[in-house]
């Protein structure tokens, strides 16, 4: 297929339509997978003017549906964790440990650091948020501080590690993407990363004086009513994830400790299964909340099993470069390739593999292939986090309960390493060009 190149006019369509529909969607508060069907449709049309035969497309969707069968499992069973933990008295014991541990005068900034914490450990944004999201929120809530700014601390914090940390799995795809050893990468990502942490520490310290007055008081903890038996569901997730066991199994357990803790309390089996339905008041979960979430998801993954399987825009990508001059203006086209990639692709894994295949050759002649690792980390890493209709900033809104727009003007880790990328790109380039002109 690799020889019948779609035309740039049809590619720019299909951007826009899938595009426009999603944003249609985002912007009417209708279910993603409505607007999603006329850029997928549309594809489908480009695919059978290729000569696809029905079949194929069925069969090219079903391996791209199959390979985010994780990511739909993980959230199937997220719409499970919020009403099992709240039935066992989980999230109740553990808000009050952290209302008594952690100071309410610095409770967002303290936040930033336990997310980036969790997420260096575990390597996983869905981890850390589940382990840590619910009680942190529920505690802001008791605190009355600003759920949003709060829910920008917890989800800056957990993207720290999902880019950063060896044990991340997108990490270690970067990694071997571009051929870089992960050593070398997290040095190539290391200055980036250590100006963005202390700038969202000193952006969350500035919170946390702003919002001061608004901090209600709450009673002292009474240890004589905590039982360790409901921390057992929180604790066999972190656990688990720690030793690497599968994300969905650690998400299952988890659920399974928590409802058997349920059923000992006096909780019957059929208000668990109505809590795993329709979720719980005020604090949402349940599965008639995840379902239309849940088809996009199928759908997205078989949009982009069509679109890398007929390489819609690798040819395109590969053009791009040949006329570049400077490291600045690599910077901005491998940013600006990696950000319409993102746009349409929904998730984290084919903006990586795309850019980073495509941009590889010039990157290694001309800078080096830890230039494009530090590029590719404060940006191909980070954009799906910001893009509404992405898996992982589904996965984030869902866990913590909060819209993207809401809490992404709080979540400075995201969009101030793009900046941070441009800016070092543009300084490297003014010593290399006052070292050539010095010669």
């Amino acid at each position: 297929m690799n020889n019948n190149v779609f035309s740039l006019k049809k590619v720019f369509l299909l951007i826009i339509v899938t595009i426009a529909g999603v944003l249609w969607s985002v912007i009417f508060h209708q279910p993603l997978v409505v607007g999603f069907i006329p850029g997928f449709l549309l594809l489908v049309f480009l695919a059978k003017a290729k000569h696809l035969s029905s079949r194929q497309i069925l069969k090219i969707s079903l391996r791209g549906v199959y390979k985010t069968r994780i990511v739909i499992l993980i959230l199937f069973l997220v719409s499970f964790l919020l009403p099992s933990w709240y039935l066992s008295g989980t999230i109740d014991q553990m808000v009050k440990v952290a209302l008594h541990f952690i100071l309410p005068e610095y409770f967002i900034s303290i936040t930033f650091m336990i997310a980036m914490i969790f997420s260096m450990l575990l390597g996983t944004t869905v981890g850390t948020l589940s382990a840590i999201g619910i009680p942190i929120l529920s505690t802001a809530m008791v605190l009355n501080l600003p759920a949003d700014i709060v829910a920008g601390a917890l989800i800056s914090g957990a993207l720290v590690g999902d880019r950063t940390s060896p044990f991340s799995s997108a990490h270690q795809l970067l990694a071997h993407t571009i051929e870089v050893p992960v050593k070398q990468q997290w040095g190539a990502m290391l200055l980036t990363t250590m100006i963005a942490v202390a700038i969202s520490i000193g952006f969350y310290g500035t919170a946390d004086i702003l919002t001061d007055g608004l901090i209600r008081n709450v009673e002292p903890i009474i240890w004589e009513e905590l039982t360790l038996v409901k921390f057992i569901p929180p604790i066999i997730l972190v656990v688990l994830v720690l030793f690497r066991v599968s994300i969905v199994y650690s998400f299952a357990s988890s659920i399974l400790a928590a409802s058997l803790i349920s059923i000992y309390n006096g909780v019957s089996f059929t208000e668990i299964i109505t809590a795993f339905w329709n979720g719980i008041e005020g604090l949402g979960g349940g599965f008639v909340h995840m379902y239309e979430l849940l088809l996009f998801l199928a759908l997205a993954g078989a949009y982009n099993g069509l679109i890398e399987e007929m390489n819609v825009i690798q040819p395109y990508l590969d053009k791009w470069l040949q006329d570049s001059q400077s490291l600045t203006g690599d910077t901005m086209k491998t940013l600006s390739a990696t950000l319409i990639i993102s746009l349409i692709a929904a998730n984290q894994t084919l903006p990586i593999i795309l850019t980073g295949r495509s941009f590889l050759p010039h990157w290694s002649n001309k800078y080096g292939k830890e230039e494009l690792s530090r590029v590719m980390g404060d940006t191909t890493m980070l954009f799906p986090g910001m893009i509404p209709w992405s898996v992982l900033t589904i996965m984030c809104s869902t866990i913590v309960g909060i819209p993207l727009i809401e809490y992404l003007p709080y979540a400075i880790f995201l969009w101030i390493l793009p900046l941070l990328t441009i800016l070092i790109s543009l300084v490297k380039h003014s010593r290399s060009g006052n070292k050539a002109a010095a010669a």
